[in-house]
């Protein structure tokens, strides 16, 4: 074997290995099932909602959560008005939540504002039982609470993460693009790995604590993915994260190509960091432990957005034609099992007609995101808190 054709194998079986976490977590996410407990104990259940110039949006969501199917006197919802310039704190107050207003401008972000209140004001929430953290921007369903409260009723659950969804799908091809990637990366994802690690990870929307929980750590990450952070560390602690399909907290995507490049890069952005962080701290503890949880997530951390990751398999694919014969099959295999794990969270979160009917433009998709990639490679990563702008609402 001549040294190109060793280079071109070697491209096919480095290709293969994402294609491979992919088609073990498509297989995985079947034998998920959420744990139910003897008794829904209806929890005391704090609301809590970080807001940056959030306006009317807040209001809305305040009001979405007031009409939870829940015993009113079990919640309550507070808001953090985070170095706001306009009227979220009146806005928050008029539709009936505790305002605490946070004023430093030398210290923005959300994971900064979470550990401001929870450090802060622990004699505000200290006599409940559970905290959820949701946007300011969302949907809870109507039975979001419940949900909650039946998760923390199972013995020895101490996290959360709900399923964080689209409810705009039929507003665009970009919503019901991104409503499709969400039932892969926040529901088929988090069901693997629940089955695989017995943990979830955090999706910074949508999740829920015991007391005790945020009273011990506050909000220790303060990334733009201090979500994601947060979750290496409760698994490094030894608390997993307990994942419900049914907690369901909605966003409304954006449908112009500005406003989705600004959310995009907010969201992915800090993620290629973490992963030069986090990568030899959980390699080290699953050589020293040998337990699968630290490697997978690893793996789970370290897999590139699907839309690069598609990229990706370009070259592996050309490498594997080139060789022929088995490695033509084995390029192949990549795509039938990206296409197969996009299908399985489709069947399994039930998508409507207009998510599916998106897949045909996944094409554009992914060539809407090389420049979103091209751009965060070269541009210095920001800590700063900044809000993605939304739809007008008398457009809604």
């Amino acid at each position: 074997m001549t040294s190109i054709a060793v280079i071109l194998v070697a491209l096919v079986i480095l290709t293969s290995i994402p294609a491979l976490y992919l088609l073990v977590s498509t297989m995985a996410s079947f034998f998920f099932r959420k744990h139910k407990p003897d008794t829904n104990h209806f929890l005391n259940i704090g609301v809590l909602i970080p807001a940056h110039n959030e306006g009317a949006s807040v209001k809305k969501t305040i009001e979405s959560v007031l009409r939870c199917d829940y015993p009113a006197n079990r919640f309550e919802v507070f808001v953090i008005a985070d170095n706001c310039s306009d009227d979220t704190a009146a806005y928050a107050r008029s539709a009936g939540a505790t305002v605490f207003e946070r004023f430093d401008p030398d210290n923005r972000g959300k994971g900064q504002a979470l550990d401001w209140f929870l450090k802060r004001h622990k004699d505000r929430y200290s006599n409940l039982d559970a905290m959820t953290i949701i946007d300011a921007d969302v949907t809870p369903d109507i039975n979001y609470l419940r949900e909650i409260s039946a998760s923390f009723s199972v013995p020895g659950t101490r996290v959360v993460q709900g399923y964080n969804g689209v409810n705009n799908p039929s507003a665009g091809w970009r919503p019901a693009l991104i409503d499709a990637a969400f039932n892969v990366f926040n529901h088929l994802r988090l069901a693997a790995s629940s089955v695989l690690t017995g943990s979830a990870s955090l999706k910074g929307n949508g999740m829920a604590f015991k007391i005790s929980v945020l009273e011990q750590y506050g909000w220790p990450c303060h990334s733009i993915v201090e979500d994601l952070e947060f979750t290496l560390r409760l698994l490094q602690d030894g608390i997993p994260v307990e994942y419900n399909p049914d907690a369901v907290i909605t966003s409304e995507m954006v449908t112009t190509s500005k406003n989705a490049t600004s959310q995009r890069s907010r969201w992915e952005g800090g993620r290629f960091g973490l992963v030069k962080s986090m990568t030899a701290p959980l390699l080290r503890q699953f050589i020293s432990t040998g337990r699968i949880k630290f490697l997978y997530a690893w793996a789970d951390l370290a897999l590139p957005p699907l839309g690069l990751l598609v990229l990706l398999f370009i070259p592996g694919t050309i490498a594997g034609i080139l060789l022929g014969k088995f490695w033509v099959w084995v390029s192949a295999s990549y795509w039938m099992i990206t296409l197969w794990y996009f299908i399985a969270g489709q069947i399994q979160r039930k998508a409507p007609l207009a998510t599916w009917l998106s897949l045909f433009a996944a094409p554009l998709y992914v060539l809407w995101k090389i420049p979103i990639y091209l751009k965060m490679a070269v541009r210095k990563k920001g800590e700063e808190w900044v809000r993605t702008t939304r739809e007008p609402l008398e457009n809604k």
